[in-house]
């Protein structure tokens, strides 16, 4: 079974920069794994488990935004905290466009860094969320007929059973039917639902 309790990965060519923030979150009651390179994090990291990256941006080979880049390719939702010996404002600008939840300067403050990791998997636990409310919703749409997908597409835009006929081509009394399966299927109760839960999955 998968183990749902947050990993914080940590990744840093410095030995006793690893050492020392594996401390620091080990001593708040965060579990942590290390990694001194990008590629072997990269190999090792599970994207199902809850976590963050806490990843050093001037890693030898692959950097911090080639991570980035990996994790962006693979559709991989991965909460990031880069770190760095000598942050300036256009890397931290590109950093943070790129989708990073800070950006902390070398010598890491350790409140600063608690409340990145905070922030962090929050954002996690409510992407993680998000996408099984998408997956959920996809099942359900995937259930439906093609008129009923095209009923749904019509209802959701505030038209009523007769105006929707007109656009089919086809009876009122079609589309009632066609309309009460696909709610049913869609499980919802009102139309206010149904347009939240396409809303919600960006249909």
């Amino acid at each position: 079974m998968m183990d749902l309790t947050p990993l914080i990965y940590l990744v840093d060519d410095d030995e006793r920069v690893l050492r020392a923030l594996n401390r620091l979150l080990a001593s708040a009651g965060y579990e942590v794994a290390t990694y001194a390179n990008a590629e072997d994090f990269l190999d090792q990291h599970c994207p199902e488990r809850p976590g963050c990256a806490v990843v050093d941006l001037n890693l030898p080979g692959l950097n911090g935004f080639g991570i980035q880049d990996a994790f962006s390719s693979a559709n991989i939702e991965r909460p990031v905290i880069f770190l760095t010996g000598h942050g300036d404002i256009p890397t931290t600008v590109r950093a943070m466009k790129a989708g990073a939840i800070d950006f902390l300067t070398k010598p890491v403050d350790a409140p600063a860094l608690l409340a990145a990791v905070d922030t962090a998997l929050a954002q996690d636990e409510r992407s993680r969320h998000d996408g099984q409310q998408r997956k959920s919703f996809e099942q359900r749409l995937a259930t439906l007929t093609p008129r009923e997908r095209e009923v749904l597409d019509h209802v959701v835009t505030g038209q009523l059973n007769k105006q929707i006929a007109g656009d089919l081509g086809t009876v009122e009394k079609t589309i009632k039917v066609h309309r009460s399966r696909m709610m049913v299927k869609m499980d919802v109760k009102t139309i206010a639902e149904l347009v939240r839960l396409v809303t919600q999955a960006k249909i």
